[in-house]
């Protein structure tokens, strides 16, 4: 049996499509290990994935969630985030070779974990991307200029992995590209839902979205109940969003307050820690982890961050959105959204305010009819790209 590993870092929507692919893999007979936080171990092993835990023993999502809380400028959030998850996989790097050793392939995530090391063993990789905009266009016919700034660029975003390459003597990388897979970069997304970019070399390519379907999830009674003695209520998902300890209270208010003045049922999904002392109206209700596979079929909208997995459930699923990206990779899933006329315009996850929401719910009234046959439409032909299996296809080629 053909030995897999591969490895990732961050927030649950970073996590969940390589516990995805593993599965599929597992169920075409490779023998499939995931290395990430400690504090996504139960969650992998649940999934019948073996893990291997990487880095140290910190609750990822509320440590991120106050980096951004601290930062408003989106661009300067991401960086920030992204520079405090680069430390750890530097950190990592000693636990991530021993782990590489003996397998036959590892596959690369999106923050390249597991590449370096690969490389200093000889093991095949194969990439996997799920933020498409840092896939260098290197078929674009650049000016003097380009080539410039791109190189200062290019080598800021090299940096931290060129620290992982020094320890092991290799020379240092000029750009992303000499660290991602020559073989395939696999990217979990629909060509229905965006357009490849004609300037990047052939071997990275879509796949269509990854996904399961969790057919067994019984809910429990709560939540049963609430979903059968009424109409079918808003979802409100704000995923890492609403771990900011100091603005979460006042932005649950908001919320809250605006489903009421609209007339809406709702279900509040995260906010845990202000929920223990809020009460909420009994048109609404808390829950903690659903499937989206479950979930979205039972609600009219969802309000959402825009993270990667749950902007894609609501295209798989077929469910119209309501945006509120936070940082600059949640915009870009914003904005395919409402180019694809699935979405209300965006609240700015910085600057929420009680009529933006109700602006919002309204303009999702008025179309709400236009933006579901929509995402219905996309919804069906994305489930019949069977992106697990064409990603598995691929990875077969390789190992």
């Amino acid at each position: 049996m053909k030995k897999i590993a591969m490895f990732t870092m961050g927030t649950r929507g970073d996590v969940q499509p390589y516990i995805y692919l593993a599965q599929e893999l597992n169920k075409n007979g490779y023998d499939t290990l995931l290395g990430s936080h400690p504090c996504w171990k139960q969650l992998i092993e649940s999934s019948n994935i073996k893990f291997v835990p990487i880095g140290p023993d910190i609750d990822i999502e509320k440590e991120a969630a106050i980096i951004r809380g601290k930062n408003k400028n989106p661009m300067l959030s991401m960086l920030k985030t992204m520079n405090f998850v680069f430390d750890i996989i530097v950190e990592s790097t000693g636990d991530v070779f021993e782990v590489c050793k003996g397998m036959d392939l590892i596959v690369v995530s999106h923050a390249q974990m597991g590449a370096t090391e690969a490389e200093v063993l000889g093991i095949p990789t194969v990439n996997v991307t799920i933020q498409p905009e840092m896939i260098p266009e290197k078929l674009r016919k650049k000016t003097f200029i380009d080539k410039v700034i791109g190189g200062l660029i290019a080598g800021q975003v090299a940096k931290p992995y060129n620290k992982i390459r020094k320890k092991y003597n290799l020379k240092p990388a000029k750009d992303i590209g000499m660290i991602m897979s020559s073989n395939y970069d696999l990217i979990p997304i629909s060509q229905y839902a965006r357009e490849r970019n004609p300037y990047w070399e052939p071997h990275h390519v879509f796949t269509g979205f990854w996904y399961q379907e969790e057919k067994d999830y019984q809910p429990n009674e709560e939540l049963d109940n609430f979903l059968k003695c009424g109409d079918k209520p808003i979802l409100l998902a704000l995923g890492a969003m609403s771990f900011e300890d100091k603005a979460e209270v006042h932005k649950l208010d908001m919320f809250v307050k605006a489903f009421e003045k609209t007339g809406y049922r709702a279900i509040i999904q995260g906010f845990q820690k202000s929920l223990q002392e809020y009460k909420l109206p009994n048109s609404m209700i808390a829950i903690g982890s659903v499937p989206h596979s479950y979930l979205f079929d039972k609600c009219k909208m969802v309000i959402h961050h825009c993270g990667f997995g749950t902007s894609a459930a609501t295209l798989i699923y077929g469910i119209p959105s309501i945006p509120v990206p936070h940082v600059l990779d949640q915009k870009g899933q914003s904005d395919m959204l409402i180019k694809l006329g699935v979405a209300s315009d965006e609240i700015d996850g910085h600057n929420v305010t009680e009529d933006k929401i109700i602006s919002c719910i309204k303009d999702m009234e008025l179309h709400y009819e236009e933006r579901y046959q929509k995402v219905k439409q996309l919804s069906e032909k994305i489930r019949n790209e069977k992106g697990l299996e064409v990603a598995v296809r691929y990875i077969g080629e390789i190992i």
